[in-house]
Formats: C-alpha cells, sequence, structure tokens
C-alpha cells in the first residue's frame, strides 16, 4: 500500500501536469462519478492536497476529487492520452491540453462540494499529518502519550491514520528500528527519551523517505553500498524486508514477525527489551 510519502510525492507530480490549467476532459469508470465528468471539463486545478494517504484535488467551482489508493492504487502522469502498459484498470484519468493524470486501480474515489469535504470521515479522522510543515517533534511526542493512545501496542498504534496520519508498513519498522524501540512496547511502557526518540524517527524517517524516493536507510550506509554496487532493494530500508540479513549497525539477524496481519522487522540487539 502507497504510504504517505508516496501520495506526496505523486501529488507533486500531477500539480506538475494540473495545477493552474483547464481541464479538457475527464474519465470516470464508475457510473455514480460520470455525471460530473462534464461538470468538471473548462475548470482550473487550483490545489493538490494530501492528508495521510488520501489525496484532494481542488477545483476552482469549488469542487473537490478525494482519493484514496489503499492497496494497488497507482498514479501516472504521462503526455496527453498516452496511457502506460498494464494490466490494472483506468478507474479516473484528468486530461489537460498536454499531459494526463490516471488513476488505476482504485476503488474510493468522491466527487465532493465543500460542506462534504469538511465532514468527510477519512479526512475528518486524520487529525495529524506527519508530513505537515507545521507538525513538531513535541506535537508528535504529546499524541504517544495521549491517553487514547498510550496504552496500545506500538506497531499496531503506528498504523492508526487516526493516531498519524501517512504513516504505514514499512514505515512502522523503519521508526522502530531508528527510534531503537522494542516493537511490542507501548508508549506507557517507554521513557521520556524513548518517546522522544519515537517522535523524532516519525518526522525524520517520513520525511527522508518523501525527499529520496522511499528510502529510509542511513544516507551515508546508502552512499557506501551503491559503490559497492549494491541494488537498491538491499539498501533501501534499515530493517524492512531484510529477514535473515545482517543489521547494517551491529550485524545481527533482522527478524521478522507478523503483528496486526502485517509484516514487521526488526533488530534483536539494536531494539533490545
Amino acid at each position: 500500500m502507497p504510504e504517505g510519502p508516496e501520495i506526496r510525492q505523486a501529488a507533486d507530480e500531477i500539480a506538475k501536469a494540473l495545477v493552474d490549467r483547464p481541464v479538457t476532459e475527464v474519465f470516470f469508470a464508475f457510473d455514480r462519478l460520470k455525471p460530473f465528468a462534464e461538470e468538471l471539463v473548462g475548470q482550473t486545478v487550483t490545489a493538490i492536497r494530501t492528508r495521510g494517504k488520501a489525496m484532494v484535488i481542488c477545483f476552482e467551482k469549488p469542487l473537490y476529487i478525494y482519493s484514496h489508493n489503499q492497496l494497488y492504487g497507482r498514479w501516472y502522469v504521462r503526455k496527453l492520452h498516452s496511457y502506460p502498459t498494464t494490466n490494472r484498470q483506468l478507474r479516473m484519468a484528468i486530461h489537460t491540453a498536454k499531459q494526463s493524470a490516471l488513476l488505476y486501480s482504485a476503488s474510493e474515489i468522491q466527487v465532493l462540494n465543500e460542506q462534504e469535504l469538511a465532514v468527510h470521515p477519512f479526512l475528518s479522522r486524520v487529525e495529524m499529518d506527519v508530513l505537515d510543515q507545521a507538525v513538531t517533534i513535541e506535537q508528535v511526542a504529546a499524541r504517544f502519550l495521549d491517553k487514547r493512545f498510550f496504552r496500545r501496542q506500538l506497531p499496531i498504534l503506528l498504523l492508526d491514520q487516526h493516531f498519524l496520519g501517512g504513516l504505514g508498513n514499512y514505515l512502522r519498522s523503519e521508526i522502530l528500528f531508528v527510534a531503537r524501540v522494542y516493537p511490542a512496547l507501548r508508549p506507557v511502557d517507554c521513557t521520556i527519551e524513548q518517546i522522544d526518540s519515537l517522535a523524532q524517527a516519525v518526522l525524520s524517517v517520513t520525511l527522508q523517505s518523501y525527499k529520496t524516493k522511499g528510502i529510509t536507510n542511513d544516507l551515508q550506509i546508502v552512499d557506501r553500498l551503491k559503490k559497492l554496487g549494491y541494488p537498491r532493494s538491499q539498501y533501501r530500508h534499515h530493517v524492512f524486508n531484510r529477514e535473515g540479513k545482517e543489521c547494517f549497525v551491529c550485524g545481527t539477524a533482522i527478524i521478522k514477525e507478523i503483528l496486526a496481519g502485517r509484516r514487521l522487522y526488526y533488530c534483536p540487539t539494536c531494539q533490545a527489551r
């Protein structure tokens, strides 16, 4: 599933293609949305916003297209009417005079007015987006200590979009590693120093992933491994998807467990209980 950094990267590309340009054609695969296609033609896209793993395309009308990629959704930005070769199904297309923004496989797409956008159940649930530049380490630390959250196991909590919007499966493993926190702990089990480390890791790991298109490993380690000829899959992460491989820090074999129905990876030495 695309996580916050991937959605923000997609939004950046879509913004370059659509913002401040009139829409020449809109396609919706779902019958419930087709009536909006004609209404949006000729409208100018004013902004592309993200909230956690959701995206909102803003039109001058004002109308808003809400989308959530869920597990399989994927955006492509291409030259006008240039479609990728893929087995995915086209769900939505927005065309300008020169470019097309194409959303494949996603099923959660809505066209909303301002009132509907303000009370949208998912957008309303995301109280704090970790890629919001206004969010501080102190605010994230306070979130961990909030009585609504501080007795929940960290791996489950870090997947809850109501807790922090934009985190997902690879980010939770990487954040726990960078913070050097044992996965089974709850915030209430952690020291103040560990809470501060978690808060710093939430922001720094997610921001680095956004800036580097998914690389969460230490960038000095990445640079060294790239020079040695390692493929991206082997240097991208500290621990995620590295079961049985040596920890880059201490050399211990990385462990994989299933928690909250999802894969979790950690170093038993760097993240000792």
